[in-house]
Parts: C-alpha cells; sequence; structure tokens
C-alpha cells in the first residue's frame, strides 16, 4: 500500500487511516530487512585491503600480467575506467584501467575485475578488486 491506499481511507475515520499507515510503515520496514539481509559484498569502501595472496588464483594471475604488460586475455582488458560509480578516488580520465579476472567455468567476463590508476600500466599507483561488477572494490595491497 502507498499513499493512495492511505488517501483512500480518508473519511472511514482515524482508526482505517491509522490501519493503513500502519500496514504503509510495516511494508517498507519489511522491505528494509528483507534487502538488509542479502549476501555481503566484499567492501564498498575501497580502503578494506585485501593482500595479493588472498585474491582468487586467476586475480594473482592477473596482477602477474599487469606487471608484465600483458599478455590479456580480454580485448577490454587494458582499457579505460571510467569510474562512473564514484566508488573509486576521483581522478583524471584515462587514470584507471580495468582487466578481466576470470570465472572458472563462465564462458564470459563474469563480474570480476582488477581497477588498476596510475600513469604507468605496468606499474600501477593502486589497484582494486571487484567481485560484484563494479558495486563495490577493495584495495589490493602491493
Amino acid at each position: 500500500m502507498d499513499l493512495r491506499g492511505i488517501r483512500q481511507h480518508r473519511g472511514k475515520g482515524k482508526a482505517g487511516f491509522l490501519a493503513a499507515l500502519v500496514v504503509t510503515v510495516a511494508a517498507a520496514v519489511g522491505t528494509i530487512l528483507v534487502q538488509a539481509r542479502g549476501p555481503e559484498p566484499l567492501a564498498t569502501v575501497p580502503s578494506a585491503a585485501v593482500p595479493v595472496s588472498a585474491l582468487p588464483t586467476q586475480g594473482q594471475q592477473v596482477m602477474g600480467r599487469i606487471a608484465q604488460g600483458g599478455p590479456f586475455r580480454y580485448e577490454k582488458d587494458g582499457t579505460v575506467f571510467f569510474n562512473r560509480e564514484g566508488l573509486l578516488p576521483r581522478q583524471k580520465r584515462g587514470y584507471y584501467r580495468e582487466y578481466t579476472v576470470p570465472t572458472p567455468g563462465l564462458n564470459h567476463r563474469g563480474a570480476r575485475r582488477i581497477v588498476c590508476g596510475g600513469e604507468r600500466p605496468r606499474a600501477p599507483d593502486a589497484c582494486y578488486y571487484t567481485e560484484d561488477h563494479y558495486a563495490s572494490f577493495r584495495l589490493i595491497a602491493q
């Protein structure tokens, strides 16, 4: 029920209005509680660091390829990441580059990525890992 439902109870007295209001509030609280019980991402703040050794094996391999300058498995690897989500520190356009972390069993790129920033792609200033396609990031401690 929404505000229209509450308005429909006009003229039915305070009891009808209060009942509609209680139902609306209960529905809203229930929605919030259900959403709060979902699986937790690694982090939504890139300051929570993860060591390279804690990355999936495929992520560790990608970090090695970044340091070597490639080769990379996917055409999009090494292209500019625009940080449209605004979760990484603000930098000028072209600062960040993205790399795919393959997921075993998938025949497409999947959701896992490493995003690195810096002027020198082989020696980035910082790299971040996401396992949920840019919804959250963790700084990779190097």
